[in-house]
């Protein structure tokens, strides 16, 4: 399986709206996607993941989803997905819903996976959300969906599991998409400078426990006065770095021998010793 991560950046200062945004990563989908079989972009990309002052006016209506109709972020993004032929984690949107959800908020961090026709094969909706009270769990829903899909070709192969950014700090999470038969995380991001060395050790420590790869797509630049971390990577089941990006805009590509998590698990048979 040949995978593309696109950590897409920001410019302060540099103010792009959504549909400008949208192009603009949909070309970067275009130009480096063609002739991968899988395609992540990352967290929030068309809000900015910590310009929450701004995520009511750059949010999403996911309704029509279920009847092929995309948001306008998303439209651009289906296009390329349509002429590369690939299978597009489009990172995550802010959607926006006409009825609250249980904490009486409209929004949510929703990320949409689409198959090599543009249509959506899997969403997810956030679980943890990050803050500490300000944040998202100031202005969001919590998602209550555990994620793990088959993906259609040519990205199938292996059993994914579907997390987001924050998700990445709990083991439980991972543990649980491992008992449904994940075999590789899928996690984009928008994690900050401050705390990357905290990302690079999650992410190699997540493959490791759980004996799965990890594709792991950040954002690149400053948005909302903070520093993004970058270092966007592919982690192998033992626990082997096989690409990491820098802290600027990039693509990473990678080839992922799918045979490798059988491999591991067999010579290393960690999960059967479990008793908890």
């Amino acid at each position: 399986m040949k995978v593309a991560i696109i950590q897409l950046g920001y410019a302060e200062g540099a103010e792009e709206s959504v549909e400008e945004r949208a192009e603009r990563a949909a070309g970067l989908v275009r130009r480096d996607g063609a002739g991968h079989d899988l395609v992540l972009l990352p967290e929030l990309w068309s809000a900015g993941g910590f310009a929450s002052s701004e995520w009511a006016d750059r949010s999403q209506d996911l309704a029509g989803l279920a009847h092929g109709d995309l948001p306008p972020a998303l439209v651009p993004i289906a296009e390329a997905t349509r002429e590369i032929g690939a299978v597009v984690h489009t990172g995550s949107v802010v959607e926006r819903t006409a009825e609250p959800g249980e904490e009486g908020r409209h929004l949510w961090n929703t990320s949409v996976v689409l198959d090599p026709r543009g249509a959506v094969c899997a969403t997810y909706r956030k679980i943890h959300r990050f803050g500490f009270g300000g944040g998202e769990p100031k202005l969001m829903e919590a998602g209550a969906e555990l994620v793990v899909t088959d993906l259609p070709a040519p990205a199938d192969g292996l059993r994914v599991g579907l997390s987001t950014c924050y998700d990445l700090r709990f083991p439980e999470l991972y543990r649980q998409q491992l008992d449904r038969g994940a075999e590789l995380f899928l996690i984009p991001s928008a994690w900050p400078m401050a705390r990357v060395e905290h990302w690079r050790l999650l992410l190699r420590a997540r493959a490791v426990e759980d004996q799965c790869f990890v594709v792991a797509g950040n954002t690149a630049g400053t948005h909302a006065g903070v520093e993004m971390g970058g270092h966007s990577a592919v982690v192998d089941p033992s626990g082997r770095v096989l690409a990491e990006a820098g802290a600027g805009e990039e693509t990473l590509s990678v080839d992922l021998d799918v045979a490798e998590v059988a491999r591991v698990r067999e010579g290393f048979p960690v999960l059967s010793d479990r008793r908890l």
